[in-house]
C-alpha cells in the first residue's frame, strides 16, 4: 500500500467497538512510574545482540552509562531517526519532562 492511500483506507476501516472495558482502572497517571517496553531491539552498548527470531529481551538500567544500541536489522528499516534522537524510540527524556511536569508520577529506573 503507498503512503498516500492510508488516510483513505483508514477513513472507511470498521473498528470494534467494545461492551465494556478490558483494562482494570487504577490511579491518576500522575500518581504511576512508567517504564519503556519496546519493539526496537534496544540493548546497551556492549550487551548480547538480538538474534534473527528472537523472543528475549534486554533490561535498559536508566543509570548505566553506556549508550544505548539498536540490534533490528533489516534493509526495510530506517535508522536513521534513532540516529538523530534516541527519543524517536526510547523516549525517556519525554518521560523525565512529563514527570517533571507532574503528568506522570515518576520515571522507572528500568525498561
Amino acid at each position: 500500500m503507498r503512503a498516500v492511500d492510508v488516510p483513505a483506507r483508514l477513513a472507511t476501516m470498521v473498528c470494534p467497538t467494545m461492551d465494556e472495558p478490558h483494562a482494570v482502572s487504577g490511579p491518576a497517571l500522575s500518581a504511576r512510574r512508567i517504564a519503556i517496553i519496546s519493539t526496537a531491539g534496544l540493548a546497551p552498548a556492549g550487551d548480547r545482540l538480538f538474534s534473527l527470531g528472537g523472543a528475549d529481551y534486554r533490561v535498559i538500567d536508566t543509570e548505566d552509562q553506556r549508550p544505548i544500541q539498536m540490534t533490528h536489522i533489516s534493509t526495510n528499516f530506517d535508522r536513521s531517526g534513532f540516529a538523530a534522537d534516541l527519543n524517536v524510540v526510547f523516549p525517556l527524556q519525554r518521560l523525565h519532562e512529563q514527570a517533571e511536569r507532574g503528568q506522570i508520577g515518576s520515571v522507572a529506573r528500568y525498561h
